[in-house]
C-alpha cells in the first residue's frame, strides 16, 4: 500500500537502471507519503510508495520478496490496496506450511502466490492492483481487483513493459512521450470508458477483474473473474437477511487495518448504512465510536434549491440526524468560496486525475475534503461508492425512456440536454472536430460491445433480461469512472478510499437478485432500505437518493465564467484549437453565469475548457489528430 511502478525489459540488466524507477515511483508519492521500497533484479525493476495501514513497522514494508534458504529470490511483490481477507488467508497459508516474516497483506498476497500459482487473485478479497515477478519463470504478472477499485496503468515496450499506478509515473520514464490521438480524445469525453484504454496513446489500462501475464514472447491478457448470472431463488424476506448478512461482513473486513478507520456520512441510505454497521462493529469489539466526516459549503444548506432528477434536499441536516442516531463522533467539513475559487487547487485535481474533468467545484471539493480529512490524521475511510451500481439507485436504470434506449442509459439522459448531448462538458468543443471524431457513435458502439458480454439466465423475461444488462453496464462502464475518480481524490493526500458496497460475495449475490427484489412497490433501492431498516431513523432511512454536492454559490459560477471569457477571447491559449467559435461567442455574451440547481452541468463545458488548458501545457500534451 498504496502506489506501485516498475519496468520489466527482457533485453537489458535493469539492475543500473534504479534511479529510472526510483523516478516513477516518486510522481506517485503522495498516494504513500510513509515510505519507499525498489527492488532490481536482472530484467525487472519494481517500485513502491508506502501508505502504512497494516504492520506500520519495518516488517511491513514492500516490494515483498520471498527467498529461499539459500538466499536465492524466487518472487517479488508490491501491492496497492488491502486483501480485506488477509487474516483468514494467512492463517490457511500458514496451516500449509507458510511462514511470514511480517504482518503486511502483500507478503501474504505473495504467499499466495507461491501455493496457487496464477491462481492465487480468486483467493485475494478486497481492493487491490499487484505487480509481481517471478524469477524463476522471468514472468510478470499485472493484476486488478474485481471491480477496478484501485487503477494500474501499464505501457509496452518491444522488448518488455513499463507500469504504474497512475499515468504520471509511466510518463515520468524517458521513453514515453504524453501524446493524445483521436481515440484518446473520444475517450477524454466519452461517459462509457472502455475497459482497458487510456487518454494516452501507447498506455493500457489493466481491465478490472483480469490479469495481464508478461513474458520474453509477448504479453497475454487472461480473465479471473467475472460477473456470475445465477438464477435467484431465495424469497424476498431471505433475500433482505442475506443482503444484511453480506453487507455488514463487508463492512467489518474493510474496516480491518492498524490505523483509524472513519467513514463518508453524507446522510444518504448508502452512507448511514455504512456509518451504522461501522460502529456497531467497532462498538461490538470494545471499540469506537466510529469517527464521520461530512463535506458542505457555506450557505449551502440555508439557501438550497432543489432539482428533480439531481439532488432534492440538502445533505447536512440528514448527515447531522444519522450520526446522532447511530451514536457515530461526526465532523462536517466546511468550504467556503475562497477553496473553491482557488486555481492552484483545480489544477491539483487535474494532477491528480492525470485528465481534465468537467466537474469542477465536485472534484475541487473532494479532493480538499480528503486533505482536511489527512490533517485529522485518518488515512482510510468508508465510502458508499457502487451501492447505486447495486441496488439500482440510479433514476435511468429503471426509467424506460433511458433503461430502454439504444445506448448507455445515462448517455441517453445526457443527450436530452444540449449542456451535454455529445457527452458532459463537449460544448464548448469545435462542432467539426466532434462531428469528426463522432463522439455519438464512439459510445454506441462501445454499447453495442458491451452488451455482447452480458451473462444471461436461461428462461429470464425479456425485462427480466433488460434489468440485467442495465445492471451490468452500470458495474462495468459506469462504476470504473466513478471508482477511478474516488481513487484518485482520496490518494492525492494519502487516503484509502475503502468502498464495502464493492465486495465480491454482496455484489455477485445482489447482481442476481431480481429488479423487482430491489424495487418493491417503486421505492428506490427497497432492498437496501429494508436490509438496515433497524440502524436508521425514518427520515434517513426514506429519504430519496441526492447527489453528490456541488454549490449553488453565484460567486461561483462567476469565478468559472470570468476565467473561461479571459481564455477564449486569448487567441495564444493552448486550447484554441479545439473551442467551438459559435458555442464560445454564445458563452461570452450570455447575461451573466448559469445560476440555480442546474448550473454545474451548464458550467461543465467551461469546467473542461479551463482544465483542458491547464493539462495541454502543464503536462506538455502532443495532440496529433
Amino acid at each position: 500500500m498504496s502506489a506501485i511502478a516498475g519496468w520489466v525489459d527482457f533485453e537489458r540488466d535493469l539492475s543500473p537502471e534504479a534511479a529510472v524507477v526510483e523516478t516513477m515511483a516518486a510522481t506517485l508519492a503522495h498516494r504513500g507519503p510513509d515510505g519507499q521500497g525498489i527492488w532490481t533484479g536482472g530484467h525487472a525493476a519494481l517500485a513502491h510508495r508506502r501508505l502504512a495501514l497494516l504492520d506500520v513497522t519495518e516488517t511491513g514494508q514492500q516490494p515483498a520478496v520471498f527467498a529461499t534458504e539459500g538466499g536465492t529470490t524466487v518472487a517479488v511483490l508490491t501491492l496497492d490496496g488491502a486483501i480485506t481477507n488477509h487474516p483468514e488467508l494467512r492463517a490457511e497459508l500458514a496451516s500449509k506450511g507458510h511462514r511470514f516474516t511480517g504482518g503486511g497483506d502483500g507478503e501474504t498476497a505473495l504467499h499466495a502466490y507461491l501455493e496457487w500459482g496464477t491462481d492465487f487473485l480468486t483467493h485475494l478479497e478486497g481492493l487491490f492492483a499487484i505487480a509481481l515477478w517471478d524469477v524463476r519463470s522471468q514472468e510478470l504478472l499485472l493484476a486488478r481487483d474485481r471491480l477496478g477499485v484501485k487503477p494500474l496503468s501499464y505501457y509496452p515496450t518491444p522488448t518488455g513493459v513499463l507500469f504504474g499506478s497512475e499515468p504520471k509515473a509511466i510518463l515520468a520514464h524517458p521513453y514515453v512521450a504524453p501524446i493524445v490521438d483521436a481515440d484518446g480524445l473520444r475517450e477524454l469525453f466519452a461517459h462509457s470508458r472502455k475497459p482497458g484504454t487510456s487518454v494516452y496513446r501507447g498506455m493500457r489500462e489493466v481491465v478490472p477483474g483480469h490479469v495481464l501475464v508478461v513474458r520474453r514472447p509477448g504479453s497475454q491478457e487472461q480473465r479471473y473473474w467475472s460477473l456470475p448470472a445465477r438464477q435467484h431463488t431465495d424469497s424476498l424476506d431471505d433475500t433482505i437477511t442475506t443482503v444484511r448478512g453480506l453487507l455488514a461482513d463487508a463492512v467489518a473486513s474493510h474496516l480491518r487495518a492498524d490505523v483509524p478507520v472513519g467513514a463518508m456520512l453524507s446522510g444518504g441510505i448508502d452512507s448511514s448504512a455504512l456509518t451504522a454497521l461501522a460502529h456497531k462493529t467497532l462498538t461490538g469489539a470494545g471499540g469506537g465510536p466510529l469517527q464521520s466526516f461530512s463535506v458542505n459549503f457555506t450557505g449551502y444548506t440555508e439557501n438550497f434549491e432543489p432539482h428533480p432528477t439531481m439532488r432534492s434536499t440538502p445533505d447536512a441536516p440528514y448527515a447531522a440526524l444519522a450520526s446522532q442516531h447511530i451514536g457515530s463522533q461526526h465532523r462536517e467539513i466546511l468550504l467556503d468560496t475562497a477553496a473553491l475559487t482557488d486555481p492552484e487547487v483545480h489544477a491539483a485535481a487535474l494532477r491528480g486525475q492525470d485528465a481534465p474533468s468537467p466537474l469542477g467545484d465536485m472534484d475541487v471539493s473532494l479532493i480538499q475534503f480528503f486533505a482536511r480529512l489527512r490533517e485529522a490524521g485518518f488515512a482510510a475511510v468508508l465510502s458508499g461508492e457502487t451501492a447505486d451500481e447495486v441496488f439500482n439507485g440510479y433514476f435511468w436504470a429503471y426509467d424506460p425512456q433511458h433503461s430502454n434506449s439504444q445506448t448507455f442509459p445515462w448517455v441517453n439522459f445526457e443527450r436530452s440536454h444540449d449542456a451535454a448531448a455529445g457527452g458532459l462538458g463537449t460544448s464548448m468543443i469545435d462542432r467539426q472536430l466532434r462531428k469528426e471524431l463522432d463522439f455519438l457513435g464512439y459510445a454506441d458502439q462501445h454499447y453495442r460491445d458491451a452488451l455482447t458480454e452480458v451473462p444471461h439466465v436461461e428462461g429470464d423475461t425479456p425485462a427480466e433480461r433488460r434489468a440485467r444488462e442495465v445492471t451490468y453496464l452500470a458495474l462495468t462502464r459506469w462504476a470504473p469512472t466513478h471508482l477511478d475518480r474516488a481513487d484518485r481524490m482520496s490518494m492525492a493526500h494519502g487516503v484509502q478510499l475503502r468502498p464495502p458496497f464493492c465486495d465480491r460475495a454482496l455484489v455477485e449475490y445482489v447482481y442476481n437478485v431480481p429488479a423487482a427484489l430491489k424495487r418493491v412497490d417503486g421505492v428506490e433501492k427497497s432492498l437496501l432500505r429494508s436490509a438496515v431498516a433497524d440502524l436508521l431513523p425514518d427520515a434517513v432511512l426514506h429519504r430519496k437518493k441526492s447527489a453528490y454536492p456541488t454549490t449553488q454559490e453565484a460567486a461561483y459560477g462567476d469565478f468559472v465564467r470570468r476565467r473561461f471569457v479571459e481564455l477564449a477571447t486569448d487567441r495564444n491559449a493552448a486550447v484554441a484549437g479545439l473551442l467551438d467559435t459559435s458555442a464560445s461567442a454564445d458563452a461570452l455574451t450570455a447575461d451573466g453565469s448559469p445560476q440555480g440547481a442546474f448550473a454545474w452541468v451548464e458550467r461543465a463545458s467551461m469546467e473542461m475548457v479551463l482544465q483542458l488548458e491547464t493539462w495541454l501545457t502543464e503536462y506538455r500534451i502532443d495532440l496529433r489528430l
